[in-house]
C-alpha cells in the first residue's frame, strides 16, 4: 500500500441535502489527498433509484463547488455499474468465495428468528450445499465468510478494531433479482477507482471488516481504513434539527463563507497545535489523517461565528458586495447599479461587526435610504430648534473638509469643542439624519460611507423639514 499514490474519494447518496458531517468528510478527505499530492475523487452512490433525483445530484456538486471542494477527476456513477459488480459476484461464486442461497423470504425469517434465539449470526443451509441440488428458481449471492478467526481492521483513527469472524454473517451480495448490494458495490467501485485510504463515518465501522472480506475474497490490496467520529450538537447529543443548520446549503444561506466552513470544519476532530484560524495551505501542509481524534467532535457556534468574522474582515469588498446585493435582492430590497459602489465603499466600513453576511447585509442598509430620508419619530423628536441650528453649523463646517475619516473625526471634535458641548448633544441627532435610523458605524464613518453628496443632502433635507 505504502508504494502506491494515495487516492481518496467522497461517495455520497443524492437522497436529499448535503449535512455538514458529509462536508466534513469530504475536506478531510480532500486535504489529505492534497497533503500526499495524490487524487481526491467523487463517487455519487445513486442506487436507490427513487430518490436519486438529478436535481439531489446536484445538491451534492453545488455544495461541494461552494465548499471549494473539487474533484481531481470526472464523478462515477455507481448505478451505471451495475454490470461490473455482478461479474464480481459471479468471479467470488467461481473462486469459491461465495455462493448461491436459495432460501425464499419464509425460510430466511425462520432462520434469522432461530439465530437470534441461539445468540448467532444468520447461516444459510445452502452454504455448502452439493450444486447437484441446486433447484431450479432465482437465488441470492452470499459472500462465503470465515466462520472461524479474525478480521482485524487496522484503522488510522480508532487503531486496531478487531471482528470475531464468528460473529460476521454471509451478507448477501446479489440479490435474487441480479441486483449488487451497498457492500459488494463500493468494494468493487474503490478497487476500480484506485481508492487507496477510505475515510468515512465511524457509522461504517462494521462494513469495513464485511468489506474487507470481499477484497480478500477477490485478492485484491485492502485500502487503509479511516473512520470518522460523528458531529455531535453543543449539548453533546448526536446532531439534529433541533441545534439548528444540518445542511450545507443552510450554512451558505445563514450568511457563512465557505472558507470559514473549511477553516472550522477542519478543526472538529482535528488540529494543529493552537492554531484556530489557517489557511488552505496551512491546512493541506499539516493534515494527517493519523491526527485526527476518536472522540466525537461538537458543533460550536460561538466559534464558527468567530471565524466567519475573521474571514468577512478579510474578503475582498467587491465579492462581499456581490454577496450583499443578493441577499437584499432576495429580500426584495431595491438595488440600482449607481448602488454597487456604495456598497462597496461601505462595506470596510461596517464589516468588523458583522458575524455572518446577513448581519452585512443589514449594516449596509442605511446607504440605501432614498432622499428625502424617511426619519423615525424619534428622530424627528432630537430636531430641536437648537440641535437644528448647531447641525446646520455642523454642515457647513464639515462641507470643505477632505472627506477621509480621520479629519472628519478631527472636525467632530473641534466643532464639540467650539460648541461647549460634548458630541452627545447633537451626535444621536446627526446619525438618525443620516442614516434614517437604520444601523451604522461611527458618525466620520458614516460620513465616507455616504459620501459627500449624499451626507450633505441628506442633512439638508432634514434641516428643511419643520419639526
Amino acid at each position: 500500500m505504502s508504494d502506491r499514490p494515495v487516492v481518496t474519494r467522497i461517495a455520497p447518496s443524492p437522497t436529499g441535502s448535503m449535512h455538514i458531517g458529509t462536508a466534513r468528510t469530504a475536506l478531510f478527505n480532500w486535504l489529505y489527498a492534497k497533503h500526499t499530492g495524490g487524487k481526491f475523487l467523487l463517487r455519487i452512490e445513486d442506487t436507490d433509484r427513487e430518490r436519486s433525483t438529478e436535481a439531489a445530484v446536484q445538491v451534492i456538486f453545488d455544495g461541494l463547488k461552494w465548499l471549494g471542494l473539487e474533484a481531481d477527476e470526472e464523478p462515477v456513477f455507481q448505478f451505471a455499474r451495475a454490470a461490473r459488480h455482478r461479474e464480481v459476484a459471479e468471479a467470488l461464486l467461481a473462486n469459491g468465495g461465495a455462493y448461491r442461497d436459495y432460501m425464499t423470504a419464509e425460510e430466511l425469517e425462520a432462520e434469522r428468528e432461530r439465530a437470534r434465539a441461539e445468540g448467532r449470526v444468520v447461516r444459510s443451509p445452502w452454504r455448502d450445499a452439493d450444486p447437484a441440488t441446486y433447484p431450479d428458481r432465482p437465488f441470492a449471492v452470499r459472500l462465503k465468510s470465515p466462520l472461524q478467526g479474525e478480521t482485524v481492521i487496522d484503522d488510522q483513527v480508532k487503531g486496531p478494531v478487531t471482528f470475531q469472524n464468528s460473529q460476521l454473517d454471509d451478507l448477501i451480495i446479489l440479490r435474487s433479482d441480479g441486483t449488487p448490494t451497498y457492500n459488494l458495490a463500493v468494494v468493487v467501485d474503490d478497487h476500480d477507482m484506485g481508492v487507496t485510504h477510505v475515510i468515512r463515518g465511524d457509522d461504517h465501522l462494521a462494513n469495513a471488516a464485511r468489506q474487507t472480506l470481499i477484497y480478500q475474497g477477490m485478492d485484491w490490496a485492502t485500502p487503509t481504513w479511516a473512520h470518522l467520529p460523528l458531529i455531535h450538537g453543543p449539548d453533546g447529543a448526536k446532531l439534529s434539527k433541533r441545534h439548528g443548520a444540518q445542511a450545507v446549503s443552510e450554512f451558505d444561506d445563514m450568511g457563512y463563507l465557505p472558507e470559514a466552513m473549511r477553516n472550522y470544519l477542519a478543526k472538529l476532530g482535528w488540529g494543529h497545535g493552537d492554531d484556530e484560524i489557517f489557511s488552505d495551505e496551512q491546512a493541506i501542509a499539516w493534515f494527517d489523517i493519523k491526527d485526527v481524534v476518536g472522540a466525537p467532535a461538537r458543533l460550536d457556534w460561538a466559534k464558527l461565528n468567530h471565524l466567519n468574522n475573521h474571514y468577512i474582515r478579510q474578503a475582498d469588498s467587491a465579492r462581499l458586495t456581490g454577496l450583499v446585493v443578493q441577499i437584499l435582492k432576495s429580500r426584495d430590497v431595491q438595488v440600482r447599479e449607481a448602488d454597487l459602489a456604495v456598497i462597496e465603499r461601505a462595506i470596510p466600513l461596517v464589516r468588523d461587526g458583522a458575524k455572518t453576511t446577513l448581519e452585512l447585509a443589514d449594516a449596509v442598509l442605511f446607504v440605501l435610504k432614498r432622499r428625502p430620508v424617511e426619519l423615525p419619530e424619534k428622530a424627528r423628536g432630537m430636531l430641536t430648534d437648537e440641535t437644528k441650528a448647531r447641525l446646520s453649523r455642523l454642515r457647513d463646517a464639515v462641507a470643505e473638509e477632505a472627506w477621509e475619516i480621520p479629519a472628519l473625526e478631527a472636525r467632530i471634535r473641534d466643532f464639540a469643542e467650539s460648541e461647549g458641548v460634548g458630541i452627545g448633544k447633537f451626535g444621536p441627532a446627526l446619525r438618525a439624519v443620516l442614516s434614517g435610523g437604520a444601523p451604522a458605524p461611527d458618525l466620520a464613518s458614516t460620513f465616507v460611507a455616504l459620501g459627500r453628496d449624499e451626507s450633505l443632502g441628506r442633512m439638508d433635507d432634514a434641516l428643511s423639514q419643520a419639526q
